[in-house]
């Protein structure tokens, strides 16, 4: 196997500290900005050249959310990709 064979079945989340990341579809995300108060440039940031990002096709401009493991359960998290 080539190691660009070997590169290209790695996938970022099969490692076990990297949650689920999802792109929000456009509709979703206006009512996610009322329901939270905030607008979209007041969101955290991430790159697009974030491996997570890049792995699911994220662009500049999209929303992401990240479902969270910790010790209280799942929490979900939103990033812009800017």
């Amino acid at each position: 196997m080539s190691k660009s064979e070997q590169k290209k079945k790695f996938s970022v989340f099969d490692h076990v500290l990297v949650p689920k990341h999802e792109i929000v579809p456009d509709p979703e995300v206006g009512k996610i900005l009322e329901e939270l108060k905030v607008s979209r440039d007041k969101l955290p940031k991430m790159l697009p050249n974030d491996p997570a990002a890049k792995e699911i096709g994220a662009k500049k401009g999209d929303v992401v959310r990240i479902y969270r493991k910790g010790p209280g359960g799942e929490a979900v998290y939103y990033r812009l990709v800017a």
